[in-house]
This record gives C-alpha cells, sequence and structure tokens, in this order.
C-alpha cells in the first residue's frame, strides 16, 4: 500500500463522518453527502501522491466533496431557485477554513436512527455512516453476513430519501421514541473502540471518545433519562483502562495484567456519580435498572476492585444474571460464563459456554472457542484448548486478537 493511500485512509478514519455530516447539512441528502464524500477520497488518491498531502486534508475533503455536490446542482437541468441560490453561497465559502460543527454528528445519529427505517437498518446505517466501519467489520458485529449488511445500508438510504427525512435534529417530543436506537447504535461504536472487529489496533480512542461524547450530549438533552445517564456512566468505566489495556507497541494487555495505576480515576469518579444519578432519576420515576445500568455497575466492580483476585465475583454472576433476564443475548452469557468461573470454577462456566455454542448465534465469531479454549486450560484439558484457541485465532479479522490467542495456544504447547 502507497503512503498516499495510508494516508487518506487515516484521514477518513479520523474525519470521514464528519465530513458526510458537513455535506449532509448542506444537501439535506445523506446518500448524496456519502457518495460525494467517496468520490473526494478518489481525488486525493489522485492528487496527493503527485501534489503532495494539504496543510488540513479533513478540510480539503470536505472542500471537494462540497464542489463535487456544487457541480452536480448546477448539471440539473431544471435546477430551482433555491438550489442556485445555496450553490453561489457554497462556492464562494467552500476554500474557507473548515471549522467542523459537534452537533452536526448528533443531526447524523438521529437520521440514520429515524422511525422510518427498521431497527436493523438504523444500526447498520449509523455504523457505516458515523463510526466509518467497513461493511466487512459491520457484519462481525452484527453477526450477518456482509450481503446482508449492504442491503440493510442501501436499502435504508433509499428510504430515507424516498421519506424526504430532513437531516436535522428532532423535534424535542420525537427524542423518546429514537432513544433506544440512538443509544444501541453509540454503544455499538464504543464498542468497536473498546475491541476493535478488525485491522492492527486493540483499541481505537478515536472511536470510543467520538461515542463517549454523542452520549455526553444525548445525556444532557434528555437528563430525566436514566439509561442514558447510565450508558454514559458504562462508556466511562470501560474508557478508564485504555491506557492500561496496550503495550508502548500496539500489543494487547489482559485484565489480569494490567497494571492498575494506569487506569483514569478521575474518569472512574465521573463514572461512578454519573450511574448514581441514573439511579436516582430511575427511582423518582419508579423504574427499575435498564440493561445499561446493569452493564455500568458490572463495570464499577471491576473500576474498583484492587486486583482480579480482590473483585467481587459473586456479585457480577449475580448482575449477569439479572441482565440475562432483562436482555437476552448470547454475548450476556459468555460474560455470565467468565464471571463463574472466576466465582465458582471453570467445570460450570464451560457448561454454559457449550449452551450458547449449541444455539449457534455466534458460529461466526471468535469469542466461543476463544472463552472454551480458556476453559479448557484451566480444566487441563490441553490439546483440546490449543485446537480452540487456534481455531479463534482463525475466525478473527484482529491481528492483535490472533496474536493473543496463538500465543496462549503456544504457551499450552510448551
Amino acid at each position: 500500500m502507497s503512503d498516499a493511500r495510508r494516508q487518506v485512509e487515516a484521514v477518513w478514519r479520523i474525519e470521514g463522518a464528519r465530513i458526510v455530516a458537513s455535506v449532509a447539512k448542506m444537501t439535506g441528502d445523506l446518500g448524496l453527502a456519502e457518495d460525494v464524500a467517496q468520490e473526494a477520497l478518489v481525488e486525493a488518491l489522485r492528487s496527493w501522491p503527485n501534489e503532495g498531502a494539504p496543510a488540513h486534508p479533513g478540510a480539503w475533503l470536505t472542500a471537494v466533496a462540497k464542489r463535487r455536490v456544487v457541480d452536480a446542482w448546477r448539471r440539473r437541468s431544471a435546477l430551482d431557485e433555491r438550489y442556485a441560490g445555496i450553490a453561489r453561497e457554497w462556492d464562494e465559502a467552500v476554500d474557507a477554513e473548515w471549522e467542523p460543527i459537534d452537533d452536526d454528528m448528533l443531526r447524523l445519529v438521529f437520521t440514520a436512527c429515524h422511525p422510518a427505517l427498521s431497527r436493523e437498518s438504523q444500526v447498520a446505517l449509523t455504523l457505516r455512516v458515523v463510526a466509518g466501519l467497513t461493511t466487512e467489520v459491520i457484519a462481525r458485529m452484527l453477526l450477518a453476513s456482509v450481503p446482508t449488511v449492504q442491503a440493510r445500508i442501501t436499502r435504508a438510504k433509499k428510504t430515507l430519501a424516498a421519506a424526504g427525512v430532513p437531516f436535522e435534529t428532532p423535534d424535542p417530543s420525537e427524542w423518546k421514541a429514537r432513544l433506544g436506537a440512538v443509544l444501541g447504535v453509540i454503544y455499538l461504536v464504543f464498542t468497536e473502540g473498546y475491541a476493535a472487529t478488525a485491522g492492527d489496533r486493540w483499541v481505537r480512542p478515536d472511536l470510543a471518545d467520538e461515542a463517549i461524547r454523542l452520549g455526553r450530549v444525548v445525556s444532557g438533552l434528555l437528563p430525566r433519562e436514566p439509561e442514558a445517564l447510565a450508558l454514559l456512566a458504562l462508556m466511562e468505566f470501560q474508557r478508564s483502562r485504555f491506557a492500561a489495556r496496550e503495550t508502548a507497541s500496539g500489543g494487547a494487555v489482559l485484565l489480569a495484567d494490567q497494571d492498575r495505576t494506569r487506569w483514569d480515576r478521575g474518569q472512574i469518579a465521573r463514572a461512578v456519580d454519573e450511574l448514581r444519578r441514573a439511579d436516582a432519576v430511575a427511582a423518582a420515576r419508579g423504574l427499575g435498572r435498564g440493561p445499561y445500568a446493569l452493564q455500568a455497575e458490572i463495570a464499577q466492580c471491576h473500576a474498583v476492585a484492587p486486583s482480579v483476585a480482590e473483585t467481587d465475583w459473586g456479585r457480577i454472576v449475580l448482575l449477569y444474571e439479572i441482565l440475562g433476564r432483562v436482555a437476552p443475548s448470547p454475548m450476556v452469557e459468555l460474560n455470565r460464563a467468565a464471571a463463574v468461573s472466576m466465582a465458582v470454577g471453570p467445570a460450570e462456566a464451560l457448561a454454559i459456554v457449550d449452551e450458547v455454542e449449541r444455539a449457534g448465534a455466534l458460529r461466526w465469531s471468535h469469542v466461543v472457542p476463544s472463552a472454551r479454549g480458556e476453559l479448557l486450560a484451566r480444566l487441563g484439558r490441553v490439546s483440546e484448548a490449543r485446537a480452540e484457541l487456534l481455531a479463534a485465532a482463525e475466525l478473527t479479522a484482529n491481528t492483535v486478537q490472533q496474536a493473543v490467542l496463538r500465543e496462549k495456544a503456544a504457551g499450552l504447547g510448551a
């Protein structure tokens, strides 16, 4: 891969969603915004190797994308007066210094989570245009095939265009109806930042921080929604460990080996306060704890424990059992198995993992063979454990995760 291509891809990872959001604000058309942004990338790949990268590559890509919009509008035979005025206005403005507007990202999330779309389409479209993830990565995250995800994204764009959905933050009366979808996709963006599905990075702080920023904005807009506050607390708890989760060279550091003095205690204290506020709001409204509040307390158990051995594993098992009833999923069961292995023992945990494997929902993911390999190793079933860990390494597209799994398998061999 050429240096120019690497540079273009790096800029797109960092600035892509803001570029699309900025153009979508101008056009009111999300599909067109993404199309012209991709055209700007092609132009960068043509010109940067010869002319060198510009001083402000994000501004350059945004300007090129907006010029493409202006050109498209001018080519229309029936260009109306409104578009003509906007074209003249933006033709003069595209060379101005680029100043990304944070609210544009929130508009992008709310637009992608419009009720006209199915929940599956909302999630796929948001992960594509907000997080800038490839369809292959999204498919792995959603446990779906690549063609299925591509079809969802295409249908979502066509639906938004056909329905004439405006690119704007909806009226406050509409926020609550979209809240579940918005919180869900924000957490998926954070999750990809916490543990990258593919690529050569163990964590992606840029995605995690953007998700936290969006979560903070949403909880500010809806201060009486306990799950918005709880999600923010959950993300803050998990983000606090990032400095200890990677080596200086980008390798993985697992929980048992992390230097807990490197955990961000200020961020943990902030998360504790946010979870306390979420519980107070829920109590005032006569509500029980929701899925994000339960997960936030699990994260808090880890955050306040001096070590893995001193973690309140019994409390974590109980919280996962409640979470499994409130929001059942195969991943909840796998996480419960991990907690059971620490609180009770690996044999009981292996029975839970085997049940998840029989259900088949995670058959394309590395998480089940990875969990089985860990538990089998603790039970002394070394050859089986090694086979499971190597199988897990083949199923993940993240090179750091692959290295961790193969190193564990090799350690068993030794």
